[in-house]
């Protein structure tokens, strides 16, 4: 139940605190005054889009705030508090804010959240009905609706199992479908893949091989370069030649002879001939290690030269084809070998779709024919109870049919088509709801399913906005009393622009519209007393101090009271 609303800077509203609480609340006030703008702020928790136009004049942003009271251990709580929200002894607040930049905010219980938890919420919370919604009852769509809200949870039920194989069979289906169609194209990716296959295991290469043969025909093409300069450095260290040498072992060898005959006179010379010597030893290394070098030179390095090239002209055609880099064909290898078990697997995933797709439709024919059967049971009940609701509503001579009828194909919702036919009185041919039916006729078709449907669906609010367009007199007070049986139930909130449905308001609010001449403002005021008796009387005669209509003001007050009884 929605306890309060404060909305600021929406539309013509500049600041407005709505007292709603339990029964019947109208809410009525000038044309222009703003009435709209409240089902349009309610329409903002309820995460309806936002629209920036419906900012006020010279404001920077718009804001509403609802106060609710939920059951502390219902679903509402549940789906607040996964969404971070708090509750305080069941005391819901939710709030939402439109900037002129576009930005929207919503909370929930004290915690931002996306704007579609609010629509969640919503749809638990509140049932709002527009003249909009009498356009949509139109619609074959609508009127299925309304018949599976009436059919009770037994249908529901059976229509969430029917979904679920329903989804579970088109996706089977689906991808059949693409197995099928795509087969040839899959035969001959799983054809060449198999030769890639095949020829990257042929060749075995190894991670890194490709880097090993470049830095080893290198080598092998700069050889004759690599052997002189070895053997010339060797020469330099440590020479052959039989001829008096000057290698730099011979000079170190000559450099220690000298000092070690001197250093008997100075000490300090020791540690240097030692240091010489030593110097002698790693050079003598290096001379051994340039050897073995020149040793390890093949003389036949062009043989080998021709094997490397060989091998690695052939890593090149398989990175052009599969690469480009050599680590990429060995994973290629890997993850071609995957892919080429799922096409080889095609015809057994061909044969288990179809044995799942047929499984799968056997279970939907059986739960859409499960479907038809509750609901056209559903629509004989509900023809009887809207007709006789309709008979307390003026149309006593008119009569609700709820055909339900098949279609081919199967959809999400089964193969029905709900039709609500309207027969105006006896004799009449029964025609659909859109076409014939005025927009008065809709209005109480619309109220008198929801009064029937609420024994079976219940929702805490109703938000009627003129559901009482088009009609007057007799029909008027109908309405108006339906409306408050509808409210011993359920919260209910109508925007009207009669007095005749305002007379049995629990809870009346105005808008009122105040004006300088240059920006008009609205403010909501709730009315009891004279106040209230004025308001009605400005309803029935437009005049708020006129004699008679405050007379007949009361009047309709205290009939109103007395038919609810």
């Amino acid at each position: 139940m929605i306890e309060e609303i404060s909305i600021r800077h929406l539309g013509v509203i500049g600041e407005a605190r709505l007292p709603l609480g339990p029964g019947f609340t109208a809410l009525t006030g000038e044309t222009g005054a703003g009435k709209t703008m409240v089902v349009t702020a309610l329409g903002l928790l309820l995460g309806d889009r936002a629209d920036t136009g419906a900012i006020r004049s010279g404001s920077g942003q718009a804001l509403v705030e609802g106060h609710w009271h939920v059951d502390e251990h219902g679903a509402v709580a549940e789906r607040v508090r996964d969404a971070g929200g708090d509750l305080d002894g069941g005391a819901l607040i939710l709030s939402r804010s439109i900037s002129q930049e576009g930005r929207s905010r919503a909370v929930v219980g004290g915690r931002s959240t996306p704007v579609g938890v609010l629509n969640e919420i919503g749809q638990q919370l509140v049932v709002v009905h527009g003249q909009s919604d009498q356009i949509r009852l139109k619609s074959a769509t609508a009127q299925r609706e309304a018949l599976d809200r009436f059919a009770g949870p037994e249908l529901a039920s059976v229509l969430g199992d029917y979904q679920e194989v329903f989804r579970r069979w088109n996706d089977a289906q689906a991808e059949l479908d693409v197995l099928v169609a795509e087969r040839d194209r899959r035969a001959r990716e799983a054809e060449d893949l198999r030769l890639a296959m095949t020829e990257i295991e042929a060749a075995a290469p190894r991670r890194g091989e490709d880097v090993e043969l470049a830095e080893r025909a290198d080598r092998l093409t700069n050889i004759e370069d690599l052997r002189l300069a070895a053997a010339q450095a060797h020469e330099l260290i440590s020479s052959e030649s039989l001829d008096e040498a000057r290698d730099a072992l011979s000079l170190l060898d000559s450099a220690r002879r000298t000092i070690d005959r001197v250093s008997g006179h100075d000490p300090e010379l020791v540690p240097i001939a030692e240091a010489i010597a030593n110097a002698g030893f790693v050079v003598g290394e290096l001379a051994t290690q340039l050897s073995s070098y020149l040793a390890s030179l093949d003389s036949d390095g062009g043989r080998e030269l021709e094997t490397v090239q060989e091998r690695r002209a052939e890593l090149a055609v398989l990175m052009r084809k599969y690469g480009p880099s050599l680590d990429e064909v060995i994973d290629y290898l890997d993850s071609g070998s995957g892919r080429l078990m799922e096409l080889d697997h095609d015809t057994d995933r061909i044969e288990s779709l179809r044995a799942e797709v047929d499984a799968d439709r056997a279970r939907v024919m059986m739960l859409a024919d499960r479907l038809s059967d509750l609901r056209r049971v559903a629509g004989i009940r509900l023809s009887e109870r809207v007709t006789g609701e309709l008979a307390a509503l003026a149309m006593g001579s008119a009569r609700i049919t709820v055909e339900v009828t098949h279609r081919e194909e199967y959809t999400a919702s089964g193969r029905d088509v709900v039709a609500i036919l309207l027969q105006p009185h006896p004799g009449a041919e029964p025609r659909p709801l859109g076409r014939g039916a005025s927009g008065g006729e809709l209005s109480r078709v619309m109220l008198a399913l929801e009064v029937v449907i609420a024994a079976t669906d219940p929702v805490p609010t109703f938000i009627f906005d003129e559901v009482d367009a088009g009609v007057g007199g007799a029909s008027a007070i109908e309405i108006g009393r339906r409306l408050a049986r509808l409210a011993q139930t359920a919260q209910v909130i109508v925007v009207t622009h009669l007095a005749q449905v305002a007379a049995f308001a629990t809870n009346h609010l105005r808008v009122v519209k105040d004006s300088d001449g240059h920006v008009t403002a609205s403010s909501v005021q709730q009315l009891q007393g004279d106040e209230r008796i004025a308001e009605m009387a400005r309803l029935l005669s437009g005049l708020p101090d006129s004699e008679s209509g405050l007379t007949h003001a009361r009047e309709l007050i205290e009939t109103a009271r007395e038919l609810v009884g």
